[in-house]
């Protein structure tokens, strides 16, 4: 994944408007990730609720509190949530029905001000793993780090 991660890099660079960064984030890597069915972002836009924010693939969710589903419980913990099979997880919404697995990860910028989370979903289960944490973790809170 080092070609996605210069890639991002690269196109991201001395940008720091939120929605910009999250639009470049989600293409590249949607496009990258062998598994990813659906890449996007839900932003925070009040206390406790997230709203669709950038993405590629089909539809998603346009609303969703923190109390709610996958990404409810990332924004709620503000840790990374990687779930294997979404029908065992407690409250999972199902904004599409092919979805088998996802990985949600908190999006911080430097201040330490939650942005939202980014949802990757797959159609198959188990798709992801630890080591896409391990890279997806630093990279987004470099890309992050100045975003407003």
């Amino acid at each position: 994944m080092q070609n996605v991660v210069d890639s991002i890099r690269a196109l991201t660079h001395g940008e720091t408007d939120t929605v910009a960064l999250m639009a470049t984030v989600a293409c590249e890597l949607h496009h990258a990730h062998p598994f990813a069915d659906w890449t996007g972002f839900y932003r925070v836009t009040e206390p406790n609720l997230l709203k669709i924010g950038p993405y590629q693939g089909g539809h998603g969710c346009l609303v969703i509190p923190f109390s709610r589903g996958v990404c409810g419980a990332c924004a709620r913990t503000g840790q990374v949530q990687n779930v294997p099979d979404v029908d065992a997880f407690p409250g999972h919404i199902a904004c599409a029905t092919s979805t088998r697995s996802e990985l949600v990860l908190p999006v911080w910028n430097g201040a330490g001000k939650l942005l939202g989370v980014l949802d990757i979903d797959s159609d198959t289960p188990a798709a992801f793993t630890k080591a896409d944490e391990d890279w997806l973790v630093p990279l987004l809170a470099e890309v992050f780090r100045d975003a407003q």
